[in-house]
């Protein structure tokens, strides 16, 4: 079972409407994935601002940045 992941961005975000859609066969297979608006919190805008789409392990707290490929996010989620 691959581990629940948050997926940092924003509404307008035309680079994190492209992550969502490269997440999205992965969710189909049983990815969990919250996405997470940093527009809610100040800090939250503060730490990834400049670096959305992010996607987080909530298990282990490791960040990919954008870019990314399903390839790399399978490899990020083994």
């Amino acid at each position: 079972m691959p581990p629940e992941c948050q997926l940092f961005g924003t509404l307008g975000c035309h680079l994190c409407e492209l992550a969502e859609a490269i997440l999205m066969p992965l969710v189909e297979h049983g990815l969990m994935v919250e996405l997470v608006d940093i527009a809610d919190s100040e800090s939250m805008f503060e730490t990834y601002g400049l670096r959305i789409p992010a996607l987080r392990r909530v298990d282990t707290g490791a960040e990919l940045d954008w870019p990314f490929d399903t390839e790399q996010v399978v490899n990020f989620l083994g």
